[in-house]
């Protein structure tokens, strides 16, 4: 499967569940997380899309690991099996 196919699914998954999962574009601050999720309650998560068996790069790992240092969740999906655990975790049903 392809990143591309991965992250469509994940855009109907929140959506389905009254969210919105824009593209994140940081520009001037690469590595950022493909997308941005925003679920009802004002819960956010960050996601980046790989696809099957791809890990982020060097800079994309430092970057997650600034944005967890924040306090904010942050994932890396490649499989679309992780999609629901991934939102039911953002939205708070899974502390």
């Amino acid at each position: 499967m392809r990143e591309k196919t991965i992250e469509q699914k994940l855009v109907r998954a929140t959506k389905a569940v009254g969210g919105i999962a824009p593209k994140l574009v940081s520009p001037g601050f690469d590595g950022m997380p493909d997308r941005l999720i925003i679920l009802p309650g004002g819960r956010i998560g960050f996601v980046e899309v790989k696809a099957p068996g791809k890990k982020p790069r060097p800079l994309q790992i430092s970057r997650h690991d600034l944005l967890r240092r924040l306090g904010c969740r942050v994932y890396v999906l490649d499989d679309t099996g992780q999609i629901e655990t991934i939102l039911r975790e953002i939205g708070g049903d899974a502390r």
